[in-house]
Formats: structure tokens, sequence, C-alpha cells
């Protein structure tokens, strides 16, 4: 009788250290993966920022199309239209935020655009234009 108690006695030390043993690995497995976690921001640098004042040297109806290449520099994409073109300029600005953690990430990732539409007719005469400023309302920001 004294045998089998023992050894019930020793089966029980044992299981307390490796149950010991096990919360130690994982307490260090933890510690570990919350050390190495990385936060980052960052910023797209493929912006220069439109001159407003620029804009208002266009006059629909006088400005030529080569005018408008004088001053906003080549398009960002021209449109062939039915009566003529449009010429699309496009800027862009990207903000990113991120979190990674060993085992979870979150990003965010905002991108706005300033846009300006030249649309000219066929004797290469802006007939009207359009533009939309939003570059300045891209923020940094995490999802949650």
């Amino acid at each position: 009788m004294d045998i089998f108690y023992y050894r019930v006695i020793n089966l029980n030390e044992r299981r307390k250290d490796y149950m010991k043993r096990a919360s130690l690995i994982i307490s260090i497995l933890l510690l570990m993966a919350c050390g190495n976690s990385c936060a980052v921001i960052g910023r797209g640098k493929n912006f220069r920022p439109f001159d407003q004042n620029t804009l208002t040297q266009v006059t629909p109806g006088k400005t030529t199309a080569s005018e408008v290449t004088n001053l906003f520099g080549a398009p960002s994409q021209i449109v062939k239209l039915s009566n003529g073109n449009a010429y699309v300029y496009e800027r862009s600005v990207d903000k990113v935020t991120g979190l990674w953690l060993v085992v979870l990430t979150f990003g965010n990732f905002d991108t706005q655009y300033d846009r300006i539409v030249f649309f000219i007719n066929k004797d290469d005469v802006v007939t009207h234009y359009g533009s939309s400023f939003k570059t300045g309302t891209a923020s940094y920001a995490m999802p949650f």
C-alpha cells in the first residue's frame, strides 16, 4: 500500500512540475509576442499640390489646350470625347497607419485625390472645367 501511495504522490508532483513549466513557457511566449510588435505611420510621396491661383488663369472659351499644358504640365490622362478631349490632372495623398502584433495586424489606408478636368473642344479651346480638392482630408487613423 505504501508503494501505491508513493506512486500517486509522485505522479501528482510530476503533474505540478509540468504545469509550472508549461505556464512558464506560455508566459515567456506571450511576453515575446508583445515585445515583437511594431507600429508604422507613413505617407505617400506621389504628391505635388496644385496651385489654385493658376486655375484662375484659365478662362473657358479663351484658354487653349497648349496654355493648359504650359500651366499644369502633362495631363495624367487624356480622354477622347465625341466633340474633343478631356485633360485629367490627378494628384493623390496616401496616409498609412499600421499596428503589427505577432498574431494580429491592424491597418488603415487613406487615399484622397485632387482632380482637375479640362474639357477641350475640337478647336483646342477649353469649354469648361471642374475641380475637386480633397487631399487635405486624408488622415492617419486606426481602424478601431
